[in-house]
């Protein structure tokens, strides 16, 4: 496990240069292994991204509902994560190809191992149904049917964050962010509140070498 998490790491560092455009040979050098030792952990190129793909989510999910632990109630916090994920278009180290890397691979990947996919994205769609779950409880909104709720929400914020991704627009994230949200919160029977304070700096994750984006050591599943 030690060894298949240095392996995502120097991915990840290769992905913030130069996207998902980088060969074994380049993968093995950064991450100080034998060619062999890869192939011992991954099948291929494609599981390598998948599980990147999976640690990147996953730490991004951590990072939201970590940063939302002080919000009032579900409705809050179910707002700080969809804005935070589309605000993320904005962190700096993920402009450019970085920021492109899951747009980029995603559809690829998902007409080739649909399920693995839909493992590795899943952490935010159930994060929002926590919320929902929550917020149902407490009168506050009034989905239908939680998961389903959740994983159309989760599909909008990703469309939205793949769409941006590739496209100037003179807009900035944060009203890309508030106007899907507004859009959700209609479609789960809420109401619009007063505006709330403005997000704080919001940083996905990347290489562990560079400490603006920190990943958490721990153990991951790997793909």
């Amino acid at each position: 496990m030690r060894q298949a998490r240095v392996i995502v790491e120097a991915a990840e560092r290769l992905i913030l240069v130069n996207g998902a455009r980088f060969t074994t040979q380049e993968l093995v050098k950064e991450a100080g292994i034998a060619t062999q030792t890869f192939y011992r952990h991954f099948t291929g190129k494609d599981q390598l991204l998948l599980a990147v793909i999976e640690d990147i989510i996953a730490d991004q999910t951590e990072r939201y509902e970590a940063s939302a632990r002080h919000l009032p109630d579900p409705v809050a916090r179910l707002r700080h994560y969809v804005r935070s994920a589309v605000s993320s278009l904005n962190a700096p180290g993920w402009e450019g190809a970085g920021a492109r890397f899951i747009p980029a691979e995603h559809w690829r990947l998902h007409q080739l191992y649909p399920e693995e996919l839909a493992h590795a994205t899943r952490p935010f769609a159930d994060l929002v149904a926590r919320e929902l779950t929550a917020a149902r409880e407490a009168g506050l909104l009034t989905p239908r049917h939680i998961e389903r709720d959740a994983t159309v929400v989760a599909r909008l914020v990703t469309s939205v964050y793949h769409h941006h991704a590739f496209t100037r627009t003179d807009e900035s994230a944060e009203s890309i962010g508030d106007h899907l949200w507004t859009f959700c919160l209609a479609a789960l029977g809420g109401s619009p509140r007063p505006e709330q304070p403005a997000l704080p700096h919001q940083t996905p994750p990347g290489p562990a070498a560079n400490p603006q984006t920190e990943l958490i050591p721990r153990p991951k599943r790997v793909v």
